[in-house]
């Protein structure tokens, strides 16, 4: 016998009417998904066996200049394909003892025992979805996101990234600044690198949006600035990220404090120039946040009710060659 009955029910429709502020709120927790979702690269998808990208690779081959009454060629030109990822999948379980029911007796109590164990569980999983960004998929035996690691390793030609071999195809490689040994912290030298760099992945109007740094790497930027050169995006700032401008993309902090301790998110040396406008942040429709199987009791050995808050998905890339990567500590 249960101490409440309906516990299931409550946990479950809890943690269901909070799921699309507990999936907002991860989106809310990192820049590089803030600036995704103000761009409509926020987009689930239903099913299937990966997660496939549709990217352009190459110019239609029957473009060209024609007079009068010159037969215009209408071959097959394959430009597009995609890109394809695996399904990675994120929990964290929401534990209630029996003991806790009976000190929480009462409907009211319970939710609002619900809500407190709700909180800790929506920023655990928004830190560990966010943290995953950069992250190159070899984590947790392969399980993890594949994040910018993947999508802008060091080397781009090591290892194939969706599915296509960067080895063997041009236009699926990241750009890299390799300063690990050219004193790429010295703030005399930053913004020389930075402008070859940013000057590599401009193509018309794809250039830059988001510089996403470590500590280290954002101190030496900013000990680079004047004063009066120090331009600050209100946008961002009322997203919660403080950031300056390098060219016209945010450069955006992210260390500081990270899951508890000193630290950051981004790599130790490491900047990310990211174009948003090809990154793809894909959530499973029916993964994104909810109750993983509702009404069920999952301990069968402990007086215990859980509940798991469930994400599948993916984030991926439909144009590498507009990525770069900055490292300057080996």
């Amino acid at each position: 016998m249960f101490a409440n009955a309906n516990i299931s029910d409550i946990l479950a429709t809890t943690i269901e009417s909070r799921t699309r502020k507990i999936a907002d709120n991860v989106t809310n927790n990192n820049a590089i998904l803030s600036r995704l979702s103000k761009k409509g690269k926020i987009k689930t998808f239903s099913g299937g066996y990966k997660i496939l990208q549709e990217l352009s690779f190459a110019e239609n081959s029957n473009a060209g200049w024609y007079s009068g009454y010159d037969l215009l060629p209408v071959g097959v030109s394959d430009v597009i394909s995609a890109a394809e990822y695996n399904i990675k999948q994120a929990a964290v379980p929401v534990i209630i003892s029996g003991l806790e029911q009976l000190q929480n007796a009462g409907r009211e109590q319970m939710i609002d025992l619900m809500e407190s164990r709700l909180s800790v569980a929506e920023s655990t999983i928004a830190n560990l979805i966010t943290g995953g960004l950069y992250s190159d998929g070899t984590g947790s035996g392969g399980k993890e996101i594949d994040g910018l690691g993947a999508a802008l390793p060091v080397d781009p030609t090591a290892a194939p990234y969706g599915g296509i071999d960067g080895g063997t195809f041009a236009f699926w490689l990241n750009a890299v600044s390799d300063q690990t040994a050219a004193a790429g912290l010295d703030p005399t030298l930053i913004q020389g690198f930075w402008n070859t760099l940013w000057a590599s992945l401009v193509r018309g109007q794809d250039r830059t949006d988001l510089i996403m740094t470590d500590t280290t790497v954002w101190n030496a930027y900013v000990a680079s600035l004047q004063a009066q050169q120090r331009f600050n995006n209100t946008n961002m700032a009322d997203a919660g990220f403080n950031s300056i401008k390098f060219m016209d993309a945010d450069v955006v902090l992210d260390g500081g404090i990270y899951n508890g301790s000193l630290g950051s998110g981004a790599p130790a040396g490491t900047a990310f120039f990211l174009n948003c406008d090809y990154i793809h942040y894909r959530p499973h429709a029916a993964r994104n946040m909810v109750p993983l199987s509702p009404n069920r009791r999952y301990a069968t050995n402990q007086d215990a009710e859980v509940q798991i808050i469930a994400w599948a998905g993916n984030l991926t890339t439909s144009g590498r060659m507009f990525q770069g990567r900055y490292d300057a500590v080996g």
